[in-house]
């Protein structure tokens, strides 16, 4: 009825400064209900053509800025965005299905912090210099930002991984257009309407709604978009790759993880468990720094195992906007039919599930009956080739196993095609550094899990990405360096 679709929140692109309908619209669901609940614009190559063309046009201007003036206008939108935490919070939970906890205490503080890390970290770079006196010659080097930057974020941390990228793109000096997913597009269209407030200029940050195959493609395909930042599966990355090959677009990709935490018998129980239960199901799992294999040292693996599922009994699902919730709803139907699917494979190749889907009935408010809900789930007997013990899950799946030596679980551990994250849990030192240099994986947390120094790199190797994130990383991977000579 037309009622009812008025009560739709319809998102429109933002383009050049002005919000601009677009001709045809998808479904975005909520996940603890199964309802559709806004509409989100279904962008193709013209919306893309009409971003790119303002990006390229607010070019000259946004890069003669001093980084101090950038500086200013990024810590401007970060109080914007902080002053309306609340609200950021009870969209992305509702958008998203995560907890209103988890987005009142990760997504919109760190959403806010990238802004506000990327407006100090762009003050204080310096660049190299080198004389070579017999000659009477000196090197030194510039930077200058590359362009129009296309950015496509995810949907497990939508407005958090969107800012990650947009902030320094812009710090920078480069303009930008970025494409959300168009699951989780409200808090970006929620901070378009900040940018205003914020003075910047126009164009200079531009967002196209839209799906992958049509919005993300004809971003990625476009002749003036030198650079793309992508963070989201192996599977599209490879996609990307492809199309942007013609031109030699300079990418970075932020993929998927497998990653182990390893745990000693001189681990310390009461950390590790409690944290350990967090690295496999916060945020529904969907973080791909989740850990999904867990490897228990054999004198400890059964007492572990037991308090572990224990532990994961309790954790609380349901309707997201309650405080008292731990766990919120999947992303989608198919999403959540995707996981369901692999613990049906693993019990089908002997795996036994202790905990979760398909042992414990999950008791759901009567409005949430129709919404994406699963149980924490545990599976022990796994085998390592098995599809649960190599592919990225992406839900509240963990597989818990048990090895004997430290060169054992060394080779098991990195036995998958990813390399993002590893957790080591001991307390003998010398181990841990033993572990950290062997483990296959751009991070490696010791007796601890995410916990993030922004100013150091950010990334993954093998199947997990190309390229690092962090002050540094970032800056280099936004701007081109230039060499220059002078004889004197």
């Amino acid at each position: 009825t037309m009622a009812h679709s008025k009560a739709l929140l319809v998102l429109e692109n933002f383009i050049d400064g002005k919000f601009v309908p677009c001709a045809s619209y998808i479904d975005s669901y909520n996940p603890s209900t199964g309802d559709v609940y806004c509409k989100v614009p279904d962008s193709g190559k013209e919306e893309v053509e009409a971003a790119v063309k303002a990006a390229k046009a607010a070019f000259p201007i946004w890069s003669s800025k001093s980084p101090l003036e950038r500086s200013q206008f990024l810590n401007k939108l970060a109080d914007l965005i902080e002053h309306d935490l609340e609200a950021f919070a009870q969209a992305e939970s509702k958008d998203q299905g995560k907890t209103i906890t988890f987005a009142r205490t990760v997504d919109i503080p760190r959403a806010v912090y990238n802004f506000r890390f990327f407006a100090s970290s762009i003050l204080h770079h310096t660049t190299e210099c080198t004389e070579m006196a017999t000659l009477g010659c000196m090197h030194y080097t510039s930077r200058a930002p590359v362009g129009v930057a296309g950015l496509i974020s995810p949907w497990n941390l939508p407005l958090y991984l969107l800012t990650w990228k947009i902030a320094p793109a812009i710090a920078c000096g480069n303009t930008v257009v970025a494409k959300p997913s168009e699951m989780t597009s409200v808090t970006a269209w929620m901070m378009c309407r900040l940018l205003e407030k914020a003075g910047l200029p126009h164009g200079v940050v531009n967002v196209v709604f839209g799906t992958g195959p049509k919005a993300g493609e004809a971003l990625v395909r476009h002749p003036d978009v030198p650079l793309i930042s992508f963070t989201g599966s192996t599977l599209t990355a490879q996609r990307i790759v492809e199309k942007s090959a013609p031109h030699c677009k300079r990418l970075s990709l932020e993929l998927g993880g497998k990653n182990p935490a390893i745990v000693f018998d001189d681990a310390d129980l009461s950390q590790c468990i409690p944290t350990t239960l967090r690295s496999s199901f916060a945020n529904q799992g969907e973080i791909c720094l989740c850990t999904s294999r867990i490897f228990v040292q054999r004198s400890i693996y059964s007492e572990f195992l037991k308090t572990f599922v224990a532990e994961a009994k309790k954790w609380n699902v349901g309707d997201p906007s309650d405080p008292a919730v731990d766990m919120g709803a999947l992303i989608s139907k198919e999403h959540l039919e995707k996981v369901r699917n692999y613990v049906k494979k693993a019990q089908a190749e002997g795996a036994k599930i202790l905990c979760g889907e398909g042992v414990d009935s999950l008791a759901l408010p009567a409005g949430n009956q129709k919404g994406y809900f699963m149980l924490p789930t545990v599976m022990t007997e796994v085998k390592d080739e098995c599809s649960c013990m190599q592919e990225e899950i992406f839900g509240p799946v963990t597989c818990v196993v048990a090895f004997d030596t430290e060169e054992e679980v060394i080779q098991r551990a990195n036995n998958v095609k990813y390399g993002l994250a590893a957790t080591v849990w001991s307390s003998n030192v010398g181990r841990v550094h033993r572990m950290a240099k062997r483990l296959q994986s751009g991070l490696v947390w010791t007796n601890c899990w995410l916990v993030r120094d922004l100013n150091l790199p950010f990334g993954g190797m093998k199947a997990s990405g190309i390229g690092r994130e962090g002050a540094k990383d970032s800056y280099e991977f936004f701007t081109e360096v230039k060499t220059i000579t002078i004889k004197h």
